[in-house]
């Protein structure tokens, strides 16, 4: 397909009338284990902070992280038309496969179209009431991917990346797929850009200088770096994500907000 040439549009679906979408944001990468759901979560916990209504639909339905990060737990339950998500401590709404199960070590071994079938209904068939609902993305562009990208309405996406080539070769597809479908690509986040020396606190590039050809080739206004850092892995794995405080995705927070305010501000 040439690059001129934009995909089919396909009608998009709405969350239920009694629930509230304000913006829906994909967080996304081609490859896996690049800490998508790190910034999913991590931005979720700031834009909380700032004292907005958000919601995180975890899309990686075979491989669930979210529910770990924020220490929820199921069974998910209802009023026999819609879904309730499961609140954080903080007040933010959840919803992943991993809270439908009896027993969260089980796999869900689905084919694509009941993959999409379900995403689908989180997005329709629960009580959201959120200004921001951050979509983790799972990797890859084959049919969750493109079942989000055409049937939810999307306000913008974040690209999630590695300094490595070979995770740049696949983001890159990601960041395609995005423009394809007509999806503005907001932010570029590099995790694991570099480290810190924790005794002088001198930055060290281990990958040699990074380069951000991606976000420069597709016109993507931010570039947020997070370091390899301990913290990171500390209170994503003890389940305290919204008790981690430091500088990094701040930009990428404020720039959601920004585009979304601005995109009101036309209708």
């Amino acid at each position: 397909m040439a690059e001129t040439e934009k995909a089919p549009f396909l009608p998009k679906v709405e969350p239920d009338k009694k629930a509230h979408v304000g913006h829906a944001v994909a967080i996304l990468s081609g490859k896996g284990g690049v800490g998508k759901s790190f910034t999913s979560s991590y931005l979720a916990v700031l834009l909380r902070r700032m004292g907005y209504k958000v919601g995180i639909l975890d899309a990686d339905v075979t491989g669930p992280s979210i529910p770990y990060a924020f220490n929820v737990k199921g069974p998910v339950v209802g009023d026999g038309t819609l879904f309730f998500p499961v609140k954080s401590k903080t007040g933010i709404e959840i919803m992943s496969s991993n809270l439908l199960l009896n027993h969260p070590d089980e796999p869900i071994v689905w084919r694509g179209p009941m993959l999409s079938t379900l995403l689908e209904q989180f997005y329709t068939q629960v009580l959201w009431d959120v200004d921001y609902l951050l979509i983790d993305m799972p990797p890859g562009t084959a049919d969750v991917s493109l079942t989000i990208f055409q049937k939810i309405p999307l306000s913008s996406a974040i690209v999630v990346s590695t300094p490595q080539s070979l995770v740049d070769l696949i983001v890159e597809k990601s960041a395609k797929m995005a423009e394809l479908l007509s999806v503005p690509l907001l932010s570029l986040v590099e995790n694991m850009s570099y480290i810190l020396c924790p005794n002088c606190k001198m930055r060290i590039d281990i990958h040699g200088k990074v380069n951000y050809d991606i976000a420069s080739k597709h016109g993507i206004p931010v570039v947020d770096e997070v370091p390899f850092d301990v913290d990171i892995t500390k209170y994503m794995d003890e389940g305290k994500i919204e008790d981690l405080e430091f500088e990094y995705l701040k930009a990428t927070a404020k720039a959601i907000v920004d585009v979304s305010k601005d995109s009101e501000s036309l209708k």
